[in-house]
């Protein structure tokens, strides 16, 4: 009986053993951190409610870097000093690429009246037959009168998908942000109000809390003269949050002076439901026939309290008359300033509205309101899209493509992700990052491993044919360096970070400052091994050891 007890007792001492963790036995022990790993991961559903987040991506680059390590360190408990994993994440707004950044962050011009009429044409679009590209660049050219070189543009156009017909056209119209510069910002009282986003203009009293505002956002001069029948048209989200109706008025002056104190000038307001909505909502033609034949500004005039504060976003205005008039797809296309001229940017792809309309108009599809969300995911929606449409879908294995969008996180902004072919499917760019452990903690790594290929050797050995005979030599005829302390081909230090340096600058010419490699090659010591070197890019654009 006495030898049953003891039997139990053990199994009850392991049984309790097995609870505690790997991590919690290996501290327990003291154990030395010194097993060297290296891994690839994606992270899933469960592991962003490991790190302990509600969402299944991170809000930004920020949050990445802070959260990640800690995760690490309890999947991966007994990896030390020269690991590394690089982790592909999910970020709110899809992706950090720089590539990507210099579309979502274009400057945008919105084509207007003017521009559409260079093609001979009437109407607020280019007619079906018209191709945008034949106009643009001069239309570009006449707009932004001293581009960079390199500069990048957004043009945003309206193209009619049918012969247009005799009914209303604008003939003012105004697109928000492109328009903001026209228009007088005054502030009258408080220190927030009229502020240019990405995608609109926006009227709000809040930073942290409520605050008394009055704020009016003035149209240049509009000449009216000879019009009649006129018609206005607004594209707008009006969200009162507990304020009155008041806080919002579009008013007209036809004795305003350009720069001159609004005050003094007599304005009228015009009649329109406030209601509020949720989301950019196009109005219906308000009638405008009130100022047929007149010249007028148009002001825009908010006013919020430290009791409340609402917010109005505009996107555009336009006022109409009897013209021509049609359905239309919203379409953009990148353009880039070459030092002398406009160029079309190839392999980008700004979604318009029909392609948003192709994914799906009812409630819960981008083609609803002509946007992605955090409920409508991108990536749900883009492979298909891509794979189904021509020319994108006789795309090859590695072709890539930038596909740039509206995205609704409280107001529409522009957000995109590359897209390329692998086997046969367009695949979404995962964001990455790679930890490093330094022999305390994970950290942010840029660290790039490579290991020589036999190519590797043979170019360092005729690179340095001339200026170390022998030991390029040896190099060519037995793919190592010799690192043996005596004899006639050795490669010393300095030699092996000339050599590093040679090659890294052959194959990585772009490599940024401060980008660091661990690079793998193979040495002679007596016996044929290994070696791994950390450089480093150097602030004089030379590769350093790593200290």
């Amino acid at each position: 009986m006495k030898r049953f007890i003891y039997i139990l007792l053990t199994i009850t001492i392991s049984l309790v053993s097995c609870e505690k963790s790997l991590k919690d036995t290996f501290e327990e022990l003291d154990l030395d951190r010194n097993v060297v790993g290296d891994d690839t991961i994606t992270l899933s559903d469960d592991d962003y409610a490991e790190i302990g987040i509600n969402t299944t991506f991170f809000e930004s680059l920020d949050d990445a870097k802070e959260l990640i390590p800690d995760f690490l360190t309890n999947r991966y408990p007994v990896w030390g000093k020269g690991s590394s994993v690089l982790v592909n994440y999910d970020l709110e707004f899809g992706t950090n690429l720089e590539e990507v950044v210099r579309f979502t962050d274009a400057t945008i011009y919105q084509l207007g009246l003017d521009d559409y009429a260079t093609t001979g044409n009437e109407g607020a679009a280019f007619y079906p037959e018209i191709i945008s590209t034949d106009f643009i660049p001069q239309i570009l050219d006449n707009a932004i009168t001293t581009p960079e070189d390199g500069a990048i543009v957004l043009a945003r156009y309206d193209q009619f998908f049918m012969e247009p017909v005799i009914g209303l056209a604008n003939i003012y119209q105004a697109s928000f942000p492109t328009n903001f510069g026209d228009f007088e910002n005054i502030d009258l009282l408080g220190a927030q109000g009229w502020t240019s986003g990405s995608a609109n203009v926006q009227g709000s009293g809040f930073d942290s809390g409520a605050f008394a505002n009055e704020d009016w956002l003035i149209s240049p001069e509009i000449d009216l003269t000879g019009l009649e029948d006129l018609k206005f048209q607004i594209n707008q989200e009006i969200d009162l949050f507990g304020a009155p109706v008041e806080s919002i008025d579009i008013i007209i002056s036809t004795d305003y002076v350009t720069g001159s104190d609004p005050l003094i000038a007599t304005w009228t307001a015009l009649s329109f439901d406030k209601q509020a909505f949720g989301d950019l909502t196009l109005s219906e033609d308000f009638d405008f026939s009130a100022y047929d034949g007149e010249t007028i500004h148009i002001a825009f005039k908010y006013t919020s309290t430290d009791m409340a504060s609402a917010r109005w976003r505009i996107e555009s205005f336009a006022i109409k008359t009897i013209g021509v008039e049609g359905e239309f797809d919203n379409k953009g296309d990148y353009y880039t300033y070459d030092g002398s001229e406009w160029e079309a940017v190839e392999n980008v792809l700004y979604l318009s509205s029909s392609h948003y309309d192709a994914m799906g108009e009812d409630s819960g599809r981008p083609g609803r309101r002509n946007n992605f969300s955090n409920s409508i995911a991108p990536e749900d929606y883009i492979p298909t899209f891509l794979r189904i449409t021509p020319p994108y879908n006789f795309a090859q294995d590695e072709d890539q493509l930038f596909v740039i969008y509206k995205f609704f996180n409280g107001s529409n902004v522009i957000r995109g992700n590359s897209y390329s072919v692998i086997n046969g499917e367009w695949t979404p760019h995962q964001t990455q990052l790679q930890f490093g452990h330094d022999g305390n903690k994970w950290i942010p790594d840029n660290t790039i491993k490579y290991i020589f290929s036999g190519s590797d050797y043979t170019f360092i050995s005729t690179e340095f044919a001339t200026i170390y005979p022998n030991p390029a030599s040896n190099l060519m005829q037995f793919s190592s360096f010799d690192r043996r302390a005596s004899g006639g081909n050795i490669w010393s230090n300095d030699m092996l970070l000339e050599a590093i340096d040679a090659l890294l600058d052959n194959l990585f010419p772009d490599a940024e400052i401060g980008q660091k490699y661990q690079v793998t090659f193979e040495v002679f010591t007596g016996s044929r091994g290994i070696e791994t070197q950390a450089v480093i890019k150097a602030e004089d654009g030379e590769w350093a050891y790593q200290e």
